[in-house]
């Protein structure tokens, strides 16, 4: 059966999903954990991508997922989208779903409301300016965020429930197969489009999970399942 998420409103519940780490490598803060399709229904995941957009990767990524039909969700910097309008309005023109990755990815939790709700405020200006569309959803960065902030900030938060680390490795293949080896129906996978192994491994994803039976949907769809 589908797993259903719940957004950070509800995020006492999601740290408690600590233990269920897998023992071969860090597995991130959840939403949600993986289970079956219903039967005659195709297993669905969600692609998503922090801290872009990247002046050449993320191009890369949107023509590849534009050739395979397969829209993503994109959380952007906003310092990174600034310089970069053109590439945030081919993200939204191409369909997929933007959201908020503060503007410096600063970690919400170290500094004050005030200074929290300034960096994402002026993130929400700079990208829906781009875009032109209103940002509803917000990935804080490191998955750190604060309760106070729960009614301040008008947005859904969005962690994730499978984490290759692709920062970290940059490699290609590594970080495909540990996507594929802990993926499961209903899961966030968290990649960056910053990094040319990432681009890379998240292209070989979609193919082979298509291949697979996998859907690929954007994170509000998902979330509203």
């Amino acid at each position: 059966m589908k797993k259903t998420f719940f957004s950070l409103l509800f995020s006492a519940g999601i740290f408690l999903l600590a233990g269920l780490v897998s023992a071969d490598w860090p597995r991130a803060l959840e939403t949600g954990g993986g289970g079956e399709a219903q039967a005659g229904s195709a297993p669905v995941v969600a692609l998503t991508f922090d801290d872009g957009p990247h002046p050449v990767y993320t191009e890369i990524l949107l023509e590849g997922l534009r050739e395979r039909g397969i829209k993503a969700t994109f959380f952007l910097i906003g310092v990174n989208a600034e310089g970069h309008e053109d590439i945030v309005r081919q993200i939204a023109d191409d369909g997929h779903l933007i959201g908020n990755h503060t503007y410096s990815h600063v970690q919400l939790t170290s500094i004050s409301d005030a200074k929290a709700c300034e960096e994402i405020d002026k993130a929400n200006q700079v990208i829906g300016e781009a875009c032109g569309q209103e940002i509803h959803y917000i990935r804080p960065p490191f998955g750190s965020w604060q309760e106070d902030l729960e009614s301040l900030i008008d947005m859904q938060v969005v962690l994730w429930s499978v984490d290759p680390e692709d920062w970290r490795v940059q490699d290609t293949q590594t970080v495909v197969e540990r996507v594929l080896s802990h993926v499961e129906d209903g899961d966030i996978i968290l990649l960056h489009d910053v990094y040319r192994t990432s681009v890379e491994a998240a292209l070989e994803i979609v193919d082979r999970l298509t291949e697979e039976g996998y859907e690929f949907v954007r994170v509000d769809e998902l979330l509203l399942d």
